[in-house]
C-alpha cells in the first residue's frame, strides 16, 4: 500500500513537532537547551551551531544561524569515512559558556554566551584537543567535561578552564582498550539524588563508524560511576 507522504507531513506539523531548517542545514547533530525555549544544535556539515526559539507568539519555532566560525569546519572529502566538524554541545550556566566538540579537527572549544539574549560573544577558545572528540556531558561544580572519543574508544576528562589542560591525556574508561566501550557516543548524568557528577550513562555504536579489530560488536546503553 502506498504511503501519503503529504498528509503525513499535514499531520505532523498540526502536531506541532517539525521543523524545516532553512539553507544552509546539512548535517543537525549535537544539542543543548541554554534558556527555557531556546534550544542550541550543531551541524556538522554545514559547520556552524543553529539557534532554535520555541516560545514564539504565532506558535511556530524560529530557526537561526547561531553562530558560525572556522573552528567548528571540517575536510569535505579527505577523510575516509568523512569525519564531521562540529558536533557535541553543550551549555553551562555557571560558567556562561557553551562548550562544544570538533571531531574532525580534534578540538574542544568554548564561547561566551550573553545572559539575557543568549547569543554568542567574542571569539571562540580552544579548550583541549588532540582526540577525535565526539559527545560529552559536563560537571559545573567540579569542572570537568567528560568527551567520548568515538572513533578511539575512550572516555576522556578535560578541565572546562583552558589553562589547566595540559598534553598529558587522562581517560577515565577505555585505555586499555575495553571490549564493552566500542563507539562510546551520547551520555548524560543520572537524574536521581546524588547521582549528578557521579553516576553517567551513554551509548555506544559497537564500532559502526569505526569498527575495531574483533569486528562491530553490539550497541549498548553503558553506565559509568565515577569514585572519589
Amino acid at each position: 500500500m502506498p504511503i501519503d507522504n503529504s498528509a503525513a507531513a499535514d499531520a505532523t506539523q498540526r502536531a506541532g513537532f517539525v521543523k524545516h531548517f532553512p539553507e544552509p542545514v546539512h548535517g543537525l547533530n549535537g544539542s543543548c537547551v541554554v534558556a527555557p525555549g531556546v534550544i542550541l544544535i550543531a551541524d556538522c556539515f554545514a559547520s556552524l551551531i543553529w539557534r532554535v526559539d520555541l516560545n514564539m507568539h504565532d506558535g511556530k519555532p524560529k530557526a537561526r544561524v547561531w553562530l558560525r566560525h572556522d573552528s567548528m569546519g571540517y575536510f569535505p572529502g579527505q577523510m575516509k569515512p568523512e569525519q564531521p566538524g562540529v558536533n557535541g554541545v553543550q551549555y553551562s550556566p555557571k560558567r556562561g559558556y557553551l562548550y562544544y566538540t570538533n571531531t574532525a579537527k580534534q578540538l574542544f572549544l568554548r564561547v561566551k554566551v550573553e545572559p539575557e539574549t543568549h547569543d554568542p560573544v567574542g571569539e571562540p577558545e580552544v579548550v583541549g584537543g588532540g582526540r577525535m572528540f565526539d559527545d560529552f556531558w559536563v560537571d559545573q561544580d567540579t569542572g570537568f567535561a567528560y568527551l567520548t572519543t568515538h572513533r578511539q574508544n575512550t572516555i576522556d576528562r578535560l578541565s572546562l578552564e583552558p589553562a589547566q589542560n595540559s598534553e598529558k591525556r587522562i581517560s577515565i574508561a577505555g585505555d586499555p582498550f575495553t571490549p564493552e566501550l566500542i563507539g562510546p557516543s551520547a551520555g548524560h548524568w543520572g537524574r536521581r539524588p546524588g547521582e549528578y557528577g557521579r553516576l553517567a550513562f551513554f551509548t555506544t555504536d559497537g564500532g559502526t563508524a569505526s569498527p575495531p579489530k574483533i569486528g562491530p560488536q553490539p550497541a549498548r546503553l553503558m553506565k559509568v560511576e565515577l569514585l572519589t
